[in-house]
Parts: structure tokens; C-alpha cells; sequence
């Protein structure tokens, strides 16, 4: 695989930044997550940055170095981050769980896969225009969606999030086969509520990620003002690799790894020092579950 790759984050106006966001990769495989923390709950951030550390510890136990089951991939391990943060709150007896949103990709053989859960977003753009975008699990979007009038619906509330105590929605999409110049944009609400879609694809096709992000995330600051949201990006360019050139123009080149290489930029040290290991239970348990339900949708499909 050959990328360049580009993330960000900024605060805000608010007390304290409760997104994370971070990818990881082996030689044939590349995961890209952003979490955004809700407010309103305890340990968003908490919530935000197990979801980040359990899809990156299930990417790294099962890309070796590729995935054998990539569309089941993304689903189980969004559940098993659900239920990583359920257990966490658990353990600590919490009267209200840590909740957040999630939006995370999968790239290998050269097709995009993607999940999503609440108001966190994926652009794919491709040529200057906008090819795919999420669409958002919000009281607002569903409302616009079925032609009702939106005025006064606040943009805010979800009806799904990671780490409710009923089980979450989500949305997998994909395969979407790249080509050379396609670009992927993660990013948190903070962005995409202060900065219109014909504007983010502006930006992302004329410039590297490395410039767009910076700009992106610029205009979104400034539009919003002193009540900013905390706003977060993770951008990609997908390349084709070209044979015997490796880390030039600031694009990754994966063939440098070997079967059990593995290069994370998602942080292993956790917020809370009291939290140490993942649940092996819960992520297995959730594994078991996706596959289950693929198994029984490909038997009725026949």
C-alpha cells in the first residue's frame, strides 16, 4: 500500500478535548479511527480513547498482515469497543456510562471499507467532487431525510452512540474500489457544523492532506468563534504503489513491513492509569456475534 496520511486536533472553545483519533497498519492492511466523546456524560474522552485502543488491539491481532474477513472486520470490532467502554463503567460502578461516536475505515487490496456510529463523519473525494459521504445518526438528519421540517431540531441529538446501554446502531459501507488521488476525510462535528460540504471538498482536492487538515480545521475554528467546538480531522491521499520506492514525497509505503510488522499512531497510554488490559472476553464475544449475523444474512440470501 502506498498513502500519505494526516491528522489534527484542536480544542476549541471547550473546557477540555474529548476527541481522539489515530491509525494503524500492517503491510496489506490500514485502519484509520476518530472517536468524538459526548458531552453530557462522564469520561467522554475515556469513552473516545478505549473505542480508538480496542479497534487498533483487534486490527493488530487479526491483520496478519492482512484481514481474512475484511467486511466483518469494521462491525465486530466497533462492537467490541462498545462493549470495552460498557465494561469499563462497570468496573467502576458508574451510575451514567462514558458514550462517544466513531467513525473508522478500512483499507486493503486496494478497496475502502467504512463504519460509522452517531454524528462523526467519512468523505471520499474523488476527481474534485464529493463521492460518498456518512450520514449522520441524528434526530436532525433523519427529520431532513424524511422531508419534515428541521427548524428548531436540534443538530446534537443522537439517537445511537458507543457506550449506551442499549445496543448500538451503526452503518458499514463499502467495498469502494480507490483510485490513485482519492482522498478519505475522518472528521468530529465540530468540523463539519462550521465548515459546508462544497467547502470541505474544495480544500481536500486542491491540496495535499498535509495542507487541507490545517486549513480545514482553521476555517472551522473561525466560523465557530469562542464557543468552538473541539474539532478533529484524519485525512488520506490512496497512491499506487510504485515498485522500488519506499517513504518518498510523503507518502507511507507498507512493503517496508514484514508479515508481523505492525505502525501505530494511536496513543497506548490510557487517560485513566487504573485502566490497564482490554476485555479479551468482550472483544471475542463481539467478534462471535458479527460473524454470526453475516453467517445467517449470507444463508438467507441463498
Amino acid at each position: 500500500m502506498k498513502f500519505s496520511v494526516f491528522q489534527l486536533s484542536r480544542q476549541g472553545g471547550r473546557e477540555k478535548n474529548e476527541d481522539r483519533m489515530g491509525y494503524c497498519y500492517t503491510r496489506e492492511a490500514g485502519l484509520f479511527v476518530l472517536a468524538d466523546g459526548m458531552g453530557g456524560h462522564p469520561d467522554g474522552e475515556v469513552a473516545a480513547q478505549i473505542a480508538l485502543q480496542t479497534m487498533s488491539a483487534v486490527f493488530q491481532r487479526e491483520a496478519r498482515p492482512h484481514l481474512p474477513q475484511p467486511a466483518a472486520f469494521l462491525p465486530a470490532a466497533l462492537m467490541a469497543a462498545h462493549h470495552q467502554i460498557i465494561h469499563y463503567a462497570s468496573e467502576r460502578a458508574m451510575l451514567d456510562t462514558p458514550r462517544t461516536t466513531l467513525v473508522a475505515c478500512l483499507v486493503q487490496a486496494g478497496e475502502l471499507r467504512w463504519v460509522h456510529c452517531g454524528d462523526s463523519r467519512l468523505y471520499v473525494v474523488r476527481d474534485g467532487a464529493l463521492l460518498s459521504r456518512t450520514r449522520d445518526h441524528s434526530y436532525i438528519e433523519a427529520q431532513a431525510n424524511a422531508g419534515a421540517d428541521i427548524e428548531g431540531v436540534n443538530r446534537n441529538v443522537l439517537f445511537t452512540c458507543l457506550g449506551s446501554t442499549v445496543r448500538p446502531m451503526f452503518d458499514a459501507a463499502g467495498p469502494l474500489v480507490l483510485n490513485e488521488g482519492d482522498k478519505v476525510l475522518l472528521c468530529s462535528d465540530g468540523l463539519w457544523s462550521s465548515v459546508d460540504d462544497g467547502e470541505i471538498v474544495r480544500l481536500l482536492s486542491a491540496q495535499p492532506v498535509s495542507e487541507a487538515v490545517p486549513a480545514l480545521i482553521g476555517r472551522a475554528l473561525a466560523a465557530a468563534g469562542a464557543k468552538s467546538d473541539n474539532v478533529t480531522a484524519l485525512a488520506l491521499e490512496w497512491e499506487t504503489p510504485a515498485e522500488g520506492a519506499f517513504e518518498t514525497s510523503g507518502f507511507t509505503e507498507t512493503q517496508l513491513l514484514d508479515d508481523d510488522g505492525f505502525a501505530s499512531s494511536i496513543q497506548t497510554d490510557f487517560a485513566d492509569s487504573s485502566f490497564d488490559d482490554l476485555n479479551e472476553e468482550a472483544i471475542e464475544r463481539s467478534i462471535a456475534e458479527i460473524n454470526e449475523a453475516i453467517r445467517r444474512t449470507a444463508i438467507r440470501k441463498h
